[in-house]
């Protein structure tokens, strides 16, 4: 080996026994005092938002709510959802139910969410669900899921709502809801098949991204069965109201 060589060796072996213990007291050390910490890649943290609180003008005026919230990491979420209304001229419930869910993201875009339901009126009853949630094609976000209740009873919902930035605090949002079950059940008013559909259309005002008022309207309706049973009770079977509220989220 001729000189040059040699101590090129001997160069590289001395850099070698220099780099090597800072390089392995780096690894059990990573950050010096007073440096921030590594960057956290999957965090924990919550999101809160009522889609819908409104008051809706008709016969009779009725409250209305939608709303949920969840609490987790990009992948693994705890979910609660509930919907409702109340009739405001006498204070008594149409309908009201609240759930709670486990979220595992499936894709980038969706959720497979499972868990329980439960509906406090118009007929108290307990229910298995399991469904998606996610953004659609087209950005809208979409919610479908599957109902089963002890007594064998099926359910089934489809529902979602596209956000429409006219300007970057006006937004029009239209939004539907349908649901459908396998058997009449007289309690609920409800009949089998497509039982319902809710659709509206929402013009908010963004004063910040948290907190909108907005106006709009809406137009309900029932089918089959469940229309004859909503016409029994003195219930309209169709009708268009005008709605009032306030989205905020947090």
């Amino acid at each position: 080996m001729r000189g040059g060589e040699r101590n090129r060796h001997l160069m590289a072996k001395t850099a070698l026994t220099i780099l090597l213990p800072m390089a392995a007291h780096a690894q059990q050390q990573p950050s010096e005092p007073g440096w921030p910490q590594p960057v956290q890649n999957d965090p924990s943290f919550g999101y809160a938002i009522l889609n819908q609180n409104e008051l809706r003008v008709g016969t009779p005026d009725a409250y209305r709510w939608e709303g949920e919230a969840w609490y987790g990491n990009d992948f693994n979420r705890l979910w609660m959802k509930s919907e409702g209304s109340v009739d405001t001229s006498n204070g008594t419930a149409g309908e009201a139910e609240v759930q709670g869910l486990y979220s595992r993201a499936v894709s980038a875009f969706f959720n497979l969410q499972g868990g329980v339901r439960y509906d406090f009126d118009p007929s108290a009853r307990g229910w298995a669900a399991l469904g998606f949630e996610g953004l659609a094609p087209l950005n809208w976000e979409i919610d479908a899921f599957a109902f089963v209740s002890g007594g064998g009873h099926l359910g089934a919902r489809f529902e979602g709502y596209y956000d429409i930035y006219l300007t970057q605090r006006l937004v029009l949002q239209p939004q539907f809801e349908l649901n459908a079950y396998s058997r009449p059940d007289r309690a609920a008013r409800a009949g089998t098949g497509l039982t319902d559909a809710d659709f509206g259309l929402r013009l908010r005002y963004e004063l910040r991204r948290e907190l909108a008022p907005y106006i709009g309207v809406t137009y309900e309706t029932r089918y089959g069965a469940t229309a004859d049973m909503a016409h029994a009770a003195g219930i309209a079977t169709n009708e268009v109201r005008f709605v009032a509220g306030i989205r905020a989220w947090l």
